[in-house]
């Protein structure tokens, strides 16, 4: 029998991470990699709250291991769905996760957005986001 390799996403997945979450940091002139994760992590969920399930999982589908799995972690299915609105709001919506700790700054949702770039074929992204409701494309906008 022979064993199927490992895909290379999951072999250097925490180095991968490692690149995108110092690019975050760094876009959005922060200071530390924790500030970055916390900023991160608020802009996943505020999008995901955003998406019905499907439309979440073919999202998920184009992100890396580490950045699947923290907008999916502590998922609450029953919270409702909210519109897209304005960056302004949205903005704020990222910056109320954990408020004591969170200094994303007014840019986080683009600074996200180009590191995320940076870091998946763009293509695959963009093709996904045109078949997501209205606003996924200008949420995800660099």
């Amino acid at each position: 029998m022979i064993a199927m390799p490992m895909p290379m996403e999951y072999r250097q997945a925490s180095a991968d991470f490692d690149r995108f979450i110092i690019d975050a940091r760094n876009l959005a002139g922060l200071q530390t990699t924790n500030q970055a994760y916390t900023m991160v992590q608020a802009v996943l969920q505020t999008f995901r709250r955003r998406l019905e399930l499907e439309d979440a999982i073919l999202f998920a589908d184009v992100l890396p291991p580490v950045l699947r799995a923290i907008f999916v972690a502590e998922w609450d299915l029953e919270e409702p769905k909210s519109p897209f609105s304005g960056r302004v709001a949205l903005t704020r919506e990222v910056q109320a996760l954990r408020p004591d700790h969170n200094v994303s700054p007014d840019s986080a949702i683009a600074d996200v957005a180009a590191a995320l770039r940076r870091h998946i074929d763009e293509a695959k992204l963009d093709r996904v986001l045109a078949r997501l409701p209205a606003g996924a494309a200008d949420f995800w906008r660099a």
